[in-house]
């Protein structure tokens, strides 16, 4: 039976530029040019005979016919990356590659995959550290941890936890000079910051404390690290409940004060819906919900 096929390494830009509605969205994601998607989605079109796109001045939207070609391209996508998966996991055996954040995955995730370990030990697990969101095609990540608002196109997304933001500190700066009775205390000490989008300037303003420079301190572009430069006495840093419950558990880290922001973001399980059908992620996930689930 001959079949008929599009190029097929037009498909994933023009799968990408349909999702985002928007070529350099699709260009970033795919680690290509603007014009290398460009190309590839001109080159499909000039194959199939239609028009995929409409183009405006600073915008695309898909024609009527694009519309459902993008569904199905999306799902054939999906299907090829498990059937991919799937096969290579026969051949090299049962992997799991997770991607998170390096927050997460060093104060919370790597701590406890031995008990994963433990109860699963023909899984292995990979842990990858990145602050971007994997498009689970051609980079083997089977499940991603992220921080956000939830909103994943064409994904499965669990909520995993919320989370307060709150003043931590190492004990030995309440035994100091200048002890942290209250937030006005606060002045006397070194503010450390990582880049969260609850920052200290909205921390201190809900506490009602004035005369303390929200943009003074340490500045980290990794929560690991500026939990860490917490513990060794640097200064005060706005931690997070998954990222310091258990320095706060062991006496690492302190609360000075009771006062506490919610949090707008949250935690997420997020993976190709097709996925979950793989042991491995389901394994995966039971043990995720059952390790969050006292927190």
């Amino acid at each position: 039976m001959t079949r008929r096929l599009p190029p097929l390494n037009a498909l994933p830009a023009f799968e990408a530029a349909a999702r985002h509605l928007n070529f350099s969205r699709a260009a970033d994601e795919l680690n290509l040019t603007h014009g290398a998607v460009s190309r590839a989605i001109k080159h499909l079109e000039e194959q199939l005979g239609v028009q995929l796109f409409e183009r405006a001045t600073r915008s695309v939207r898909l024609t009527p016919v694009g519309e459902p070609y993008a569904v199905a391209v999306r799902e054939a996508l999906d299907q090829l990356a498990l059937a991919t998966q799937t096969a290579t996991s026969r051949h090299s055996g049962s992997t799991l590659n997770v991607s998170t954040s390096d927050g997460f995955a060093g104060k919370w995730l790597v701590p406890r995959l031995y008990r994963f370990h433990r109860a699963h030990g023909d899984i292995d697990v990979r842990v990858s550290t990145t602050g971007r969101l994997t498009n689970f095609r051609g980079d083997g990540i089977d499940v991603a941890i992220r921080y956000g608002a939830g909103h994943y196109h064409g994904l499965t997304s669990e909520f995993l936890t919320g989370e307060e933001v709150f003043p931590v500190c190492s004990p030995k700066l309440l035994e100091g000079p200048h002890p942290l009775k209250t937030p006005q205390d606060l002045k006397h000490h070194t503010l450390i910051r990582d880049g969260y989008r609850i920052d200290w300037a909205a921390w201190l303003a809900s506490a009602g404390v004035e005369g303390v420079d929200p943009n003074s301190g340490l500045t980290f572009d990794s929560a690991t690290f500026a939990v860490e430069s917490a513990v060794q006495g640097e200064g005060v840093v706005l931690g997070r409940t998954m990222l310091v419950s258990a320095d706060l558990a062991t006496g690492r880290l302190v609360r000075p004060f009771d006062h506490a922001l919610k949090a707008v973001s949250s935690f997420y399980l997020v993976y190709p819906p097709e996925a979950i059908r793989q042991r491995k992620v389901k394994a995966f996930r039971d043990w995720l919900f059952g390790e969050i689930g006292p927190l």
